[in-house]
């Protein structure tokens, strides 16, 4: 299918009037230069509104709009529950993490490792979160994106790779976090927009003109899309093992994700205070909520309006198809503004990590972001370009590499997770015994990081099949699981480590003594009404 001219025009209009808007959220008093803080962290001035926005526009991109509705085509509601569980996981986030790291003046997480275990443990993890934004994630939005471009617009693949990047990549560059997170309630606004119709006319299709009637339907024809928790025996079991959605790996994937994952927290670090960060995580997480009406339901739609597909990463692009003119051309520029906010959320973190936590650090300096209540003494200006650097050799390995890594996966959604999942076990246990253990040491934290890897390989590729009876075979395979028994043998090993080896003096720093954990009404209020909603939900759909 190919847009029309009125689609192109307002396809066109949006990404003239976005990119517009980001060059003019990033401009700066006359005779200040640009420094590290404003570039990656929009100056610490971020409010509630702007993070909470900019949390969901950095989270919900092309992987999860082509590659979870895909998983909603395949598997079905189960999936909703990376969302759904996400927003519990955000309640977490703001009570019990944010608290520390405002306190602490934290604006990285290889930063807060340093200051907490050491010198060593930093480069580790920023190398390793520097090859999982480009080699895994950056690859995937993009490459997600590309399918969207090409089955709706007719663009070739391989251009659309190149568009995408390269708008992303222009988008951001000159402002960074600011320029990002200060446009993100436009995007946000336009993909809960574009999702919104889509899932109503998809339903209205399938119900003949009737919303109600089209979801009464489509439970109907597709019942065994409906259950929250898989049952053994279900094919999609190994993806989504029945209650450890609930109470087992998925936790580990979400808290590693939300609380520690630098692209996402980044946005948090960056407000005006605590309690306007915690207020933007309440937004968050009830936007979180609707999602996977927006994501997930047109999936599932697909599975009477377009039975059949080759791929089911092809459900959303073929569920855009049915729109009428004018409104494809909406609804394809919500998708386009998501795969942009996130893809620009990516490089600017990726700049981030790289110019702040390798580059300064080897050349010894100290950075306004890091320093925000003295003199910068560092070549703020010098730093910024690098940080420019960075983001453009970023987009293009990633857009080099999109179609090998990416190219060959059945469900990218999926992916990604069991990817990811090989290394967030060690993360969640490093930063956990960081922020709630005194006596955590960096040779506890550098052995639960490489238990994580080595474990998870060997339970994955290595594991003799008859080396284990049947039972437990059967519940090492979902990589759920996996994480789940990962996580204990990491957070055990770098607990006997810890109080194997002396912490060295003077290298923790971070404040824990004196962080204000009360949280204000209007927080609690909303965790309450996130909390009674899930309750409901998993209660309706179990």
């Amino acid at each position: 299918m190919r847009l029309s001219n009125l689609d192109i025009i307002v396809v066109i209009a949006y990404a003239i009037g976005i990119f517009s808007l980001a060059q003019w959220v990033s401009r700066e008093k006359a005779g200040h230069q640009k420094d590290t803080s404003d570039y990656f962290l929009a100056s610490k001035n971020l409010p509630w509104w702007a993070i909470g926005a900019s949390l969901i526009a950095a989270n919900i991109s092309a992987e999860q709009i082509v590659g979870m509705s895909g998983s909603g085509y395949a598997i079905g509601l189960a999936i909703a529950s990376y969302e759904w569980m996400a927003a519990l996981t955000l309640l977490i986030v703001g009570k019990f993490f944010l608290p520390i790291f405002l306190k602490n003046h934290i604006y990285t997480m290889p930063q807060f490792l340093e200051r907490r275990y050491g010198k060593v443990l930093p480069v580790i993890m920023a190398i390793f979160w520097l090859a999982l934004y480009v080699f895994v994630n950056l690859t995937s939005i993009i490459w997600l994106g590309s399918i969207a471009v090409n089955k709706v617009a007719g663009i070739d693949q391989s251009v659309a790779l190149v568009i995408l990047g390269a708008f992303a990549l222009l988008y951001q560059i000159r402002g960074g976090l600011k320029a990002v997170a200060l446009t993100d309630i436009v995007q946000v606004t336009l993909l809960v927009l574009g999702g919104l119709i889509v899932a109503f006319l998809t339903l209205t299709k399938i119900g003949g003109g009737d919303l109600f009637n089209g979801f009464h339907q489509l439970v109907t024809t597709a019942p065994d899309h409906f259950h929250m928790i898989l049952q053994k025996g279900d094919p999609h079991y190994i993806d989504l093992p029945g209650l450890s959605v609930l109470v087992g790996g998925m936790w580990i994937a979400n808290i590693a994700y939300w609380g520690f994952n630098q692209y996402i927290i980044q946005r948090a670090l960056a407000a005006k205070n605590l309690d306007e960060a915690q207020r933007g995580v309440i937004f968050a997480a009830f936007l979180k909520l609707l999602m996977p009406v927006i994501i997930v339901l047109p999936g599932i739609a697909a599975v009477v309006l377009a039975p059949g597909l080759t791929k089911p990463d092809e459900a959303y692009p073929m569920m855009m198809q049915m729109l009428p003119r004018g409104l494809l051309g909406l609804v394809f520029a919500a998708l386009v503004a998501a795969i942009i906010a996130s893809t620009a959320s990516k490089i600017n973190s990726i700049a981030t990590i790289f110019t702040l936590d390798l580059y300064a650090k080897f050349r010894g300096e100290k950075t306004k972001a890091e320093d925000d209540t003295g003199e910068s003494v560092g070549e703020e200006k010098h730093l910024v370009l690098v940080g420019r650097i960075t983001a453009i050799v970023a987009i293009i390995i990633a857009i080099l590499l999109a179609k090998p890594l990416v190219g060959s996966s059945e469900q990218a959604f999926q992916f990604i997770q069991e990817f990811s999942g090989f290394f967030t076990p060690g993360i969640t246990v490093i930063f956990l015994l960081g922020l709630f253990w005194k006596r955590a040491t960096e040779a506890g934290a550098i052995v639960a990081a490489v238990t994580s890897v080595l474990l998870s390989t060997v339970m994955k590729y290595t594991l003799p099949s008859g080396a284990l009876s049947q039972g437990v075979n059967d519940y090492l395979t979902p990589f759920i699981n996996r994480m789940g028994i990962v996580f204990l043998v990491s957070l055990a090993l770098a607990v006997v480590v810890s109080l194997a080896t002396r912490p060295r003096p003077g290298v923790d720093t971070i404040d824990t003594a004196n962080v204000r954990y009360k949280t204000s009404t209007g927080f609690n209020a909303g965790a309450l009404g996130v909390i009674l909603i899930l309750i409901a939900l998993y209660a309706t759909w179990w």
